[in-house]
């Protein structure tokens, strides 16, 4: 990954510096709430309903062993002892007392973390395919340029005080695992015929309360041209972006507005008349990136060999939890934040600090985190699977739902978050006690849950086979469920199920919803091909069917 130079160090520095004096001279008075509050959001302090609320970057969602111990420490010393990974692949505190905040970040900065941009109306963490650089269906490894987007973004003058927050993800791959066409912009990496880096580019998608798939604006883009193509499309959003409603002042309002091809129009002419004014990604550039991104994988014939018989419970876990990866012998192995017995992406200080020991051991200290609030180890010697396993046990982090309904991306909701109108956790928990047999969920197959406790998505509603979108009629809590979402390649929004149903119902429905679609479906047919071919009216009539 990206190593830190004197440069940066000096940098998170003062910026440190800078907040801690901000912060100081607020708790004493000197500063009133809203000028703190733009202050604090760029240095990912929320005020939640019970504490604030910091978000760690982890840019492009790649971190180091290192990292992850620096983490638990301010889980530890700072919080409750846990963290919760994020949507953006990043990861968020929820009790740390505000005066607190600066030492918490101060102990980061030491290992080259942050919280800059990971709020307020600027250019957020940009994500991308957690099982980058491992896995053969890539064309190239997106990190570097993540990385030369990143260096791009922070602190860029014109781009700190956009119309709304700014989202962007790029995926590497024949298929997208970093959901690229729900993004403000979103990118997919291929090459031309000369093998060249080459960008197609999306632009105007996002969730929220007006969901949008994105539209392609242009493709074939060189690899040269990137950062100036990407600064003609935020001028022109900076330029006419509505500040005057903060909910229609998101690219995609703009775009739809427009229309695309008008607003293509003025990118490209935006493109044309300042390109000569934008840095040019040389090649020299590109590669030294590159070159940190390199990853010399660990001898596979120093790890113990597995028993030559094994517990049904591990091959269970080996075919769920485990990816084919581009280096004969190796696996991507995915780690899954879903245990019923924490909230949805939850990890503990001392799961982190097993985890960091595991990297070092077997992928050299890299660790990844997922969009879907899971993490990653990229590259494990086959021979070491097992007993991966068994330390993944000890640590009761081997359970095996990855890619099943269990493994439902849950924002925190109303138990933390003060914009929520519902609870999402109590939904998690409804759920998984509902439909418990791991067996059951096998079978199931990739049947995708997301659960939001507001119109603001964090949980992913609109683009799960299942949708949970909890809302507040007279200050009762109520679930509106939509169906047939999809957030990969040929994205497309759920639609809506019906009238809502009331909290203590929705696991109930949930499981008809399920038993609708076992019933219909036809072979390996995925939840959304079946919606497609019979169409609302079964789920709906059995839904909404008299309980017996």
């Amino acid at each position: 990954m990206y190593q830190y130079d004197d440069t940066d160090r000096a940098l998170l520095k003062q910026r440190l510096d800078q907040f801690r004096d901000q912060t100081e001279r607020f708790l004493a008075g000197d500063i009133p709430a809203d000028e703190y509050q733009q202050l604090r959001l760029r240095n990912g302090v929320y005020l939640q309903r019970h504490a604030p609320m910091l978000r760690v970057a982890i840019p492009y969602g790649t971190f180091t062993s290192e990292q992850m111990r620096a983490l638990a420490r301010v889980a530890d010393e700072y919080d409750r002892g846990f963290g919760h990974m994020t949507t953006r692949q990043n990861m968020q505190f929820n009790w740390i007392p505000l005066e607190r905040i600066p030492d918490a970040l101060e102990e980061l900065a030491e290992h080259g973390m942050h919280a800059i941009q990971t709020s307020g109306s600027c250019i957020r963490n940009i994500t991308t395919d957690p099982l980058a650089g491992a896995v053969a269906d890539e064309t190239e490894d997106p990190r570097p340029w993540c990385e030369l987007m990143r260096q791009w973004s922070t602190f860029h003058p014109e781009f700190n005080w956009l119309p709304r927050k700014f989202k962007i993800a790029l995926s590497g791959a024949e298929a997208d695992r970093a959901a690229i066409e729900v993004h403000d912009i979103g990118l997919r990496l291929r090459h031309d015929a000369a093998g060249e880096s080459i960008f197609d580019v999306w632009v105007g998608g996002g969730l929220g309360r007006t969901p949008h798939v994105g539209k392609v604006i242009r493709e074939g883009v060189p690899g040269a041209e990137l950062l100036r193509y990407l600064e003609a499309v935020l001028r022109v959003y900076n330029r006419h972006g509505r500040r005057d409603n903060k909910y229609k002042a998101r690219i995609k309002i703009l775009v739809n507005a427009l229309t695309i091809d008008v607003f293509r129009e003025q990118v490209d002419a935006e493109y044309e008349q300042t390109r000569q004014f934008v840095q040019r990604i040389e090649p020299a550039d590109i590669e030294r990136v590159r070159a940190m991104f390199a990853t010399a994988l660990p001898r596979e014939d120093v790890v113990a060999a597995a028993p030559v018989e094994v517990p049904r419970t591990f091959e269970v876990w080996r075919k769920q939890n485990t990816r084919a990866h581009r280096t004969p012998g190796y696996r991507v192995v995915l780690i899954s934040l879903k245990n019923p017995k924490l909230p949805a992406g939850d990890i503990t200080a001392a799961q982190m600090r097993g985890v960091a020991a595991l990297a070092d051991e077997l992928t050299g200290g890299d660790i990844r985190s997922t969009h879907d609030q899971n993490l990653v180890l990229a590259d494990v010697p086959e021979r070491a699977l097992f007993s991966l396993w068994q330390r993944l046990g000890e640590l009761d982090l081997a359970i095996a739902n990855i890619g099943t309904l269990a493994d439902m991306i849950v924002c925190p909701g109303l138990d933390f978050c003060s914009l929520a109108n519902a609870t999402s956790i109590s939904i998690w928990d409804q759920i998984n006690e509902r439909i418990d047999d791991i067996d059951y969920l096998h079978d199931l197959g990739d049947v995708k849950v997301r659960i939001s406790g507001c119109m603001n998505a964090c949980g992913h509603h609109h683009v799960a086979d299942i949708g949970i979108l909890g809302v507040d009629k007279k200050g009762v809590e109520w679930y509106q469920l939509t169906l047939g979402g999809r957030s990969q390649r040929g994205a497309r929004i759920g639609q809506r199920l019906g009238r809502a149903v009331a909290k203590a119902d929705v696991a109930e429905a949930v499981q008809r919803i399920l038993d609708t679609y076992t019933a219909e479906r036809q072979g390996e047919e995925s939840f959304v091909d079946t919606l497609d071919r019979i169409g609302m009216e079964p789920f709906q009539e059995r839904v909404y069917a008299t309980a017996a």
